[in-house]
């Protein structure tokens, strides 16, 4: 039988200063503070890494956009557009 645990990630407590007000809001509208904080998190890292990315690799792609400046691109020929 297949262990349903093993394949969740695995889950760490920590702690969060919130606004008072805006944790009680959120306590009213019955939102889930976890949940909603893991996929804001999800988002922002997905983001930084995006950003981390594009500083690292800049010169390359830089380059390759030169190239095609220069030289165009391959298919050129064959669009029909």
């Amino acid at each position: 039988m297949r262990n349903e645990s093993f394949n969740k990630p695995s889950k760490k407590a920590t702690n969060l200063s919130l606004s008072s007000d805006l944790l009680a809001e959120a306590k009213r509208l019955n939102i889930n503070l976890s949940a909603t904080m893991e996929k804001a998190l999800k988002k922002e890292v997905s983001e930084r890494l995006c950003e981390e990315w594009l500083e690292k690799n800049s010169d390359a792609v830089n380059a390759c956009n030169k190239l095609t400046e220069s030289f165009g691109l391959f298919s050129d020929a064959y669009r029909k557009f």
